[in-house]
């Protein structure tokens, strides 16, 4: 019966696991190996995500999944006595073909296959056996001098020895758990063997012989070959020339790119003469330009493209609207330096405002209108030492907790300061409309933002009177500085909220339009009386004074 007809994967291999009962199972870690070094517990990167040398299986067993591929049931060699009973039950895995079978579903003998002694559940299975396939291709005969050949060890013995040797190698000390006969009798695959001059004696005592003796010789082909039992593994290497020795590494430094060449003070002409009119002049004559004719002018010349860099040509740059900002648009941002930026109801990425906000220091004005509090977040990390207005208008998912961090001083204040300035300390203007900002926020905005003139808390849903009273408050900072204050769409203000805006005496723009529940009457009992001096009323619920 060929593989192909037993079902899929006949010719898998499956992968063994712990034994759990050999002396590299219940060993602990070396610490020392590069697998240990490896892992998270000794302080790697745990890439490898390999064992311990040292805690290798000598005797790994089939996973307790494996199944026959005949049967299709797993092994039943606990539920018999006998000896043949439970050797037709068990699972055995062929060396050769990789396949899984009990050997009473094959109905042939025990000594029909070849058992491999040194690795549990492990043959070369009858039908393997009678085609004479082998794993690998068998190597020739070691001669002796005092016997006859020595035949070949298998493959899944070499592996062990070369396992064994491997520990020895890490624990540098010699192998006394293989019988001697063995350690005569086989060599490493290099081809190496022991010399015919060294009695056998000085090899079974594991005495080391002295240097320079006939015991650890080089052969002609530049190998060394060290005796099993002398303290060392049986190992061979090619003695080659040396590597070469390494250049000297050379000083690093930090390269930066040579300052900017200054802008020049004339245009010069074709015909090699300057033109007569200084570059003051002509940036005089370019503030008169909007920024779409300034970009016209750019692509005149070199010069001309040079001077409409001018900072003092760009007081403002509007990209609202735009559903996503290119590294060209966010450049030309930075190099023009405006002082009033428009990135309301834009695509903008945390990323990307934190990268404008920390390059723009003279940033007067910044609208952000419309965006997610996932990009205005950056604000909490960026220096704004010259922001005097800030718009936040119908931000997206705003808590009391994230304009708590918008409001408070940052957190990595240098020890020892004592200045506890918040990052809207200077802020003179403050747009908060549509926000579900709560009297909680609102104190935090009185004592974060002492020096605001106009706030707008428009269609804010949990603003009502106590809002105002904290406004008006007689230890509010904002009752002496407040110029400007809209609360229109506030429906929870009443007619009793409005006597408090008397305590505020530089009042000027007063906007209660769309309060439901404030009348028309008592507006204008407030505009008749009035802070200081009376408002007149251009529309329903707008009180204005004239400065």
């Amino acid at each position: 019966m060929s593989s192909s007809s037993r079902g899929p994967g006949a010719g898998a291999r499956r992968r063994r696991t712990r034994c759990r009962r050999c002396r590299a199972c219940v060993r602990t870690e070396c610490g020392d190996c590069h697998f240990c070094r490896d892992m998270k517990k000794f302080g790697g990167p745990g890439r490898m995500k390999q064992s311990c040398l040292l805690r290798q299986c000598t005797a790994p067993v089939l996973p307790h999944t494996a199944v026959c591929l005949l049967c299709g049931e797993a092994g039943k060699e606990d539920t018999v006595e006998g000896e043949e009973e439970k050797f037709g039950l068990s699972l055995m895995e062929c060396t050769i073909c990789n396949e899984i079978v009990h050997p009473g579903c094959l109905k042939m003998g025990k000594a029909e296959g070849v058992i491999n002694a040194e690795i549990p559940n492990c043959w070369e299975c009858p039908r393997c056996t009678q085609e004479g396939r082998t794993s690998k291709k068998p190597k020739p005969p070691l001669a002796s001098a005092e016997g006859p050949a020595v035949p070949s060890p298998s493959p899944q013995r070499e592996k062990l020895e070369r396992f064994k040797r491997m520990c020895q190698l890490l624990e540098r000390v010699p192998d006394t758990s293989s019988s001697s006969s063995d350690s005569d009798s086989d060599s490493d695959s290099s081809g190496t063997s022991l010399s015919e001059d060294e009695a056998p004696g000085d090899t079974r005592n594991g005495r080391r012989p002295a240097r320079g003796s006939s015991g650890e010789k080089e052969n002609r082909g530049g190998r060394r070959a060290v005796r099993p039992g002398s303290g060392g593994p049986l190992l061979s290497w090619p003695l080659g020339p040396a590597p070469p020795p390494r250049p000297p590494q050379l000083e690093r430094h930090v390269v930066r790119p040579p300052p900017r060449s200054p802008e020049p003070d004339t245009l010069p002409l074709a015909a090699g003469s300057d033109h007569p009119l200084p570059r003051a002049a002509w940036l005089r004559v370019f503030q008169h330009l909007g920024p779409r004719e300034l970009c016209v002018c750019m692509r005149v010349c070199r010069t001309w493209s040079r001077w409409c860099y001018d900072k003092r040509l760009w007081p403002r740059m509007d990209l609202s609207r735009r559903k996503s900002l290119t590294p060209p648009m966010l450049s030309g941002v930075v190099r023009r330096q405006p002082r009033a930026l428009d990135l309301s109801w834009t695509g903008v990425s945390k990323k990307q405002l934190m990268w404008l906000l920390n390059r723009l220091q003279g940033l007067q004005e910044l609208v952000l209108s419309g965006c997610s509090w996932l990009s205005v977040s950056a604000l909490g990390s960026a220096p704004l030492p010259a922001l005097r207005l800030l718009d936040l208008r119908w931000i997206e998912d705003v808590k009391d907790s994230q304009l708590r961090e918008l409001l408070l001083p940052p957190p990595d204040t240098k020890p020892g300061q004592t200045e506890n300035r918040g990052r809207l300390q200077g802020v003179a203007e403050l747009r908060l409309a549509g926000l579900e900002l709560t009297d909680a926020s609102l104190r935090l905005l009185l004592r974060h933002a002492p020096q605001l003139s106009a706030l707008d808390l428009s269609h804010c849903a949990h603003v009502g009177d106590p809002s105002v009273h904290l406004l008006t408050a007689p230890t509010s900072p904002l009752r002496e500085t407040l110029v400007h204050l809209n609360l229109a769409g506030c429906h929870r203000l009443t007619d009793h909220c409005l006597p408090l805006f008397r305590r505020c005496p530089r009042l000027r723009r007063l906007d209660l339009r769309s309060c439901r529940q404030l009348s028309p009457e008592a507006c204008a009992r407030l505009a008749a009386a009035g802070p200081p001096g009376p408002f007149r009323c251009p529309e329903e619920k707008l009180l204005l004074k004239d400065s």
